[in-house]
C-alpha cells in the first residue's frame, strides 16, 4: 500500500504475513516472557482483494468462538488504519492462526473460560425501529469490556431448550433466531453486552449466560450509577458456593463521611 501526498491509497494485491507474539495482558512481563520463551506466536496473514467485503479464517486456539467477518479485531484494526489513511481497499482476505485465544492470555484462558460466566436476567424484550432489544439486570458496570473495546462475548440462554446446544460460535446459524441487541438498564447508549447478536427467542425472567466473563468482570466492574456489584459464585460439578457475596446500597455508602 502505498499514498501520495493528499491522495488517496493505493493497494498492492500481495499478501502481508505479520507475526505476533502471543503474550498475556494480564499477569504481566514474567508471562510475556515466557510466552517468548516458548516461541508462542499468533500468524496472520492479510491480502486486499477485488471481492467486496471482509472475510476472515481462524485457526487454532479460540476458533469457533470469534468473528469470521468485518467484526474481528485484527479485521476492525485494519479497517480503522485505512480509514486514517483516507481509503478501504475493496475486500480484505484474513487467514489468522492463534496459539492463545485473541483477548486472553497464558494466565488468563483458564480463568476465563473455567469460572467465566456472567448471568443475566431478561428484565424485557423490545422493539425500537427496526432494532430488537433485550434488555437485562446487567450491565456495563458488570462486564464493561463490550463497552469500553467492542469486545465480544459468546451469549446463550442458561437453560437449553431442545436442538439449542451452542457451538460457542458468535456467527453460529440460530434456526428461528432473532436479531438483537443485548443492553443493561444504566442510561448510557455504551450500556451493551452484544450488538446484532443472533439468538434464540428468549422472554422476560429468562436467564442469559455471558462466556468468558471470569478474568475481566468483577475486577473491572463498578458502582457506577448506584449499582451494588454482583455476587462470586464458586461452582464445581453440582456444587456451588457463595465466595463474595453480593453488595447492598450500605455498602455504596459505607465509604461516605
Amino acid at each position: 500500500m502505498s499514498v501520495a501526498p493528499g491522495g488517496r491509497p493505493t493497494f498492492r494485491a500481495a499478501p502481508t504475513r505479520v507475526r505476533v507474539p502471543a503474550t498475556s495482558a494480564n499477569l504481566g512481563p514474567g508471562f510475556d516472557a515466557f510466552g517468548l520463551a516458548l516461541g508462542m506466536y499468533d500468524d496472520v496473514v492479510a491480502q486486499v482483494s477485488d471481492v467486496p467485503g471482509v472475510r476472515v479464517d481462524v485457526h487454532g486456539e479460540g476458533a469457533e468462538s470469534v468473528p469470521r467477518d468485518h467484526r474481528h479485531l485484527v479485521a476492525k484494526a485494519m479497517l480503522r488504519a485505512f480509514d486514517a489513511l483516507g481509503g478501504r481497499p475493496r475486500g480484505l482476505d484474513l487467514v489468522c492462526a492463534n496459539r492463545i485465544p485473541h483477548g486472553r492470555g497464558l494466565g488468563s484462558s483458564a480463568a476465563a473460560i473455567v469460572s467465566g460466566i456472567l448471568l443475566a436476567r431478561v428484565l424485557y424484550v423490545k422493539q425500537g425501529g427496526e432494532r430488537n432489544f433485550v434488555i437485562v439486570d446487567a450491565a456495563m458496570t458488570d462486564l464493561i469490556r463490550p463497552a469500553l473495546y467492542d469486545a465480544q462475548h459468546f451469549i446463550w440462554p442458561a437453560r437449553l431448550m431442545p436442538g439449542q446446544q451452542p457451538q460457542r460460535r458468535i456467527d453460529q446459524p440460530v434456526p428461528g433466531g432473532v436479531k438483537v441487541d443485548v443492553v443493561g438498564g444504566v442510561c448510557e447508549s455504551s450500556d451493551f453486552l452484544a450488538k446484532d447478536r443472533v439468538l434464540p427467542p428468549v422472554a422476560r425472567g429468562d436467564l442469559l449466560a455471558v462466556f468468558t466473563a471470569g478474568a475481566y468482570g468483577f475486577v473491572m466492574s463498578s458502582q457506577y450509577n448506584s449499582r451494588p456489584r454482583a455476587a462470586e459464585v464458586l461452582v464445581e460439578g453440582q456444587k456451588w458456593q457463595i465466595v463474595r457475596r453480593r453488595e447492598t446500597y450500605d455498602d455504596l455508602l459505607a465509604a461516605e463521611r
